[in-house]
């Protein structure tokens, strides 16, 4: 099957969708305690969403890894068909191609969400890094995609930066729309706590309604959101 082709895959059920695609910086300054702690994060988040029967049925994961090269370790399922995998840490860090790599797989998802006939929340693309993107890669090509597609509503963008990141790169990805936020320490079982009740609480939602996602362990980086 060719990249980001679902046309052989058929609905599993008809509820309401909202696609997640978690995009994770894996290169080598992630190595040691950062990447042992993104992988008991993601166990937890795959734990909360399973304890869910609601967000279970209605939220779709993806997850996308990159150093010097963009993966995709999960293609969008619902969590009891996801697989959490175990992330290691080396080489530099391509980010810019591997957002453009998560957007191109929303497009995608979404077609293929309007061809099986099932309706669908805007999904969410949500990059994590600690790092500098490599030398070459088009920072600001990304932030007016970004910026447009954000403006027309065709996904919901979330920067994190964990400790190290370069924050001003993260604030042009994000242009004028939500600020990026940053991970004190390493509190990746909090974020992805907040994440996963986030979820919950936008497919609990109809579309149009304004939900508040403040999230109390992360100093209320984040304000109430119009899904």
């Amino acid at each position: 099957m060719a990249k980001n082709d679902f046309s052989a895959e058929s609905a599993e059920n008809f509820e309401q969708k909202c696609l997640c695609v978690l995009v994770l910086d894996v290169s080598g300054s992630m190595h040691g305690e950062p990447i042992r702690e993104l992988n008991n994060g993601l166990q937890d988040f795959y734990n909360e969403i399973m304890a869910d029967e609601t967000t279970s049925q209605r939220l779709e994961v993806s997850i996308m890894t990159f150093n010097h090269t963009v993966q995709t370790l999960q293609e969008p399922a619902l969590i009891e068909n996801v697989t959490i995998p175990t992330l290691t840490a080396y080489g530099s860090t391509a980010m810019v191609d591997a957002v453009n790599e998560a957007i191109d797989k929303v497009e995608a998802r979404k077609k293929w969400y309007k061809e099986t006939g099932q309706k669908y929340y805007r999904p969410w693309i949500i990059l994590m890094t600690d790092g500098e993107p490599d030398d070459g890669q088009d920072v600001y090509g990304l932030a007016a995609r970004i910026k447009g597609d954000v403006e027309a509503k065709h996904y919901v963008f979330m920067s994190v930066g964990i400790e190290g990141a370069n924050m001003q790169t993260l604030q042009t990805l994000q242009g004028s729309g939500m600020a990026p936020a940053k991970l004190k320490g390493l509190k990746f079982k909090q974020f992805f706590q907040w994440l996963s009740a986030s979820m919950g609480t936008i497919v609990n939602h109809a579309e149009g309604d304004k939900v508040d996602l403040t999230p109390d362990p992360l100093d209320n980086w984040m304000d109430s959101f119009t899904i």
